[in-house]
């Protein structure tokens, strides 16, 4: 008798995403079952414009204060009044820019504002990711508007983490959110991954990558990790739901 109108859930996440950026929610819509409540909070990002606009590369100052109080401490704060079980900060970027340290500092003042609530954060979810997968050694590609030395900072921040960075840097196509298509994502990616790989990592919340994990994974016998996809798998996890009823979007999901 009743239409299904998006209350009964198992459970509700959280998420934390640059304010003209549809990227995060469009992903981790498209990955959830439908009995997984999200709810997301916009945080100012002085790099994108109305409609999501942005420069060819994003600057790093703009970058780095995303991730500085107060307006991300303050959309943390409201949204951990929703009766949400965990929060994720989807933005890749900023944790390029001041490192596993940084991004463990952030995310600890974070949970303070939280109540407790656990935060995950992209890049430490998919280091975690790497770790369960056994994989050392990867390939990292970054959205066309890294430019050469935020893409830098990525590797850094990887090689911090005591994984061994076999090829990085921005992949070659348009700089636009809009006009990434996953064929040609894909067909990059395939041709430009070294066989030293043991897995491919693909940052950057706002890139459109969720589509071609399945596919990618195919053509290369590797498991490849997105930053949406790490973010909603560690968040999930850190709200103690399960994970195997996700599937199409790469192997990490069969390891809770």
């Amino acid at each position: 008798m009743w239409q299904p109108d998006g209350w009964d859930v198992r459970v509700r996440l959280g998420i934390l995403t640059p304010h003209g950026d549809v990227g995060p929610e469009s992903e981790l819509r498209a990955m959830v079952p439908a009995d997984v409540g999200l709810h997301a909070a916009r945080v100012p990002f002085g790099a994108i414009r109305r409609g999501g606009v942005m420069d060819d590369t994003i600057p790093l100052a703009p970058v780095r204060a995303f991730a500085e109080p107060p307006d991300v401490d303050e959309a943390t704060g409201v949204l951990a009044d929703a009766p949400v079980a965990a929060i994720a900060f989807a933005f890749t970027s900023s944790s390029y820019v001041i490192g596993p340290r940084g991004e463990a500092d952030m995310v600890a003042r974070l949970g303070e504002r939280a109540h407790g609530l656990p935060v995950v954060a992209t890049c430490a979810a998919a280091v975690e990711a790497l770790r369960v997968l056994g994989a050392g050694r990867i390939a990292l590609v970054d959205p066309p508007w890294f430019d050469a030395e935020l893409s830098g900072l990525g590797r850094r921040y990887y090689e911090d983490c005591g994984l061994d960075v076999v090829h990085s840097g921005p992949c070659g196509l348009p700089s636009d959110q809009t006009r990434i298509e996953p064929a040609a994502l894909h067909d990059w990616v395939v041709a430009h991954v070294p066989d030293a790989a043991e897995a491919v990592v693909i940052g950057g919340n706002g890139f459109r990558a969720v589509g071609v994990i399945e596919a990618l994974e195919t053509a290369l016998g590797l498991p490849v990790l997105t930053a949406n996809q790490v973010v909603l798998w560690g968040t999930l996890r850190a709200a103690g739901a399960p994970l195997d009823d996700i599937l199409g979007y790469g192997r990490l999901f069969a390891h809770p």
